[in-house]
This record gives C-alpha cells, structure tokens and sequence, in this order.
C-alpha cells in the first residue's frame, strides 16, 4: 500500500529548522508525485542548491527504508544520486539527495533507453555487496516459491535494487552514452544472486509492452543473466506470478494488475517455452 504522503509545510518547525542548517532557507518546494514509501517526497532549492528530500516519521512501519537509503547509498557511486545529508529531528527522518537531470525510463519495445538501462544493470552487477545490513533475496521469495528447494537459485553475494520500475531510472540524454542512467529508491536493496535484478527487469518490460522472449533477450544483455540456470529463472518467474498476486489482491490498481498479468504470462512462458 502506498503511503500517505503530506507536505514538507506540514513538519514541525524543529525538522524543518533541521533540514535547512544543510540548505539554508528555502526558496522553492516542488513536491513530487512518484514513489510509494515517503510521507515526505520534494525538490527544494535554496540560495546554495537544489535536492530531493524523502521523508518518513521514525515511528512510521517503514522507517527501516530510510535507514536501508541511508546506508547503502555511499556505495553507488555512479549508480544512484549521491546522498547529500540526513536529518533526524522532531520523530522525522529526512534524506537530502542530490537532484539528478533527465527523465523516467521509457521500457517499451523499441525504446532507445533500454540499452541505457541495460548498460546500468551492467554496471551494478559489477558493485561490491557492501558489508551492511541487507535482507537476503531467498528470504524474501521464501514463501512464494513451488518448492523449498528453488529458494537456492536465488542466494548469492551481490548487491540487487530488485524494485526496477520504470519510474526509478532516470536517463539523462545528455549525458554520455552508455552512462546515461540511474537508479533511486534503493528501500528494498538486496543481496542475492547476480542475475536477479535482470529478472526483475523482465517482469517490468513484459508489462510495458515485450513479449517474454523480447524480455528475456533483453535480459541476456547482462552478462550475470548467463550465470542463471534455466530451472532456476523458471522458479523465479513463478515466485513473482506469486509475489504479484498477492500485491494485485491486496491492492487492485491498474498497475498492479497490470504486473501481475506480466508476472503470470511470463511465468506460463517459461512453462510451455
């Protein structure tokens, strides 16, 4: 479920009073739509710059996710939008990131960003899992797999985002290629298996418009996705048919339906293929 999100007028003045000792006063604050776990979600400018703030109250259910931020964001350099400060004040825990240019990550077929999004996913399987503290991808599907046995493919030591909607890369086109794109919201930071956040990605362009076997030739353009047996790609196809139902039932929007539609023709794909 999506969080309710509020203005930054609305934190107390004490958090607010917090947050500009990094920014000095504000001049503008342009809230943003996007994104599903902040209360708090803006773009402020003052006289020294411009960030992105996200926001949750410590004593929120979710507040772990700004901790996850927090943590594994000295580690992407070149990956993500380097974060800048943190507040912790009045119950409120505020990351200040730095505002990148450009726009969401266009998936459908025929896209010219996708091997942008490629070139990115090549380049985090090429990050070191940091030595902190992140849930593991086999227990994350532990209770969405056919079989106990499957949670095995999934395992492994690399650093995975594991969230890749489109609207959290951003491709700045100005920027050199190859190098044009990057990836936010790091809350569900994992570690697991190479190959996973290619999987991921499949899911997402299936239900922008590919055909699975589109999707997955897609996917092959990660070299970690050759790392993956045949068996254990099928059991994650079915993992997510699982993961997305679940979502879909408990929240039917568009979206999610959409996903889960995507999850489940992937998932037959891999069955009939």
């Amino acid at each position: 479920m999506a969080t309710i999100r509020i203005g930054i007028d609305r934190l107390p003045p004490a958090a607010r009073a917090a947050v500009e000792e990094h920014t000095g006063p504000l001049l503008t604050v342009e809230e943003t739509a996007e994104g599903f776990n902040s209360e708090i979600a803006a773009r402020v400018t003052s006289a020294t710059g411009t960030w992105h703030i996200k926001g949750l109250r410590t004593d929120h259910p979710r507040a772990w996710t700004q901790r996850r931020e927090a943590a594994v964001a000295p580690f992407l350099t070149g990956l993500a939008p380097a974060l800048r400060w943190r507040v912790e004040a009045a119950g409120w825990d505020l990351l200040g990131f730095e505002v990148l240019g450009g726009h969401h990550a266009d998936y459908a077929p025929g896209s010219p960003q996708l091997p942008e999004v490629a070139s990115l996913l090549r380049r985090l399987g090429e990050t070191s899992c940091p030595g902190i503290e992140l849930r593991h991808a086999e227990q994350r599907l532990e209770h969405y797999v056919a079989r106990p046995d499957d949670l095995s493919f999934f395992a492994g030591a690399h650093l995975l985002h594991t969230d890749l909607n489109s609207a959290n890369v951003l491709v700045d086109d100005h920027a050199a290629e190859g190098d044009r794109a990057r990836m936010v919201d790091w809350a569900w930071a994992t570690r697991g298996a190479a190959w996973l956040d290619a999987g991921y990605w499949v899911v997402w362009l299936i239900a922008a418009g590919h055909a699975p076997a589109s999707a997955e030739r897609w996917a092959a353009e990660i070299p970690s996705w050759h790392t993956a047996p045949a068996e254990g790609i099928t059991a994650f196809a079915a993992a997510n048919a699982n993961v997305w139902s679940e979502i879909s039932t408990a929240d039917p929007e568009p979206w999610t339906l959409r996903l889960a539609t995507a999850a489940t023709a992937w998932c037959a794909h891999r069955r009939t293929g």
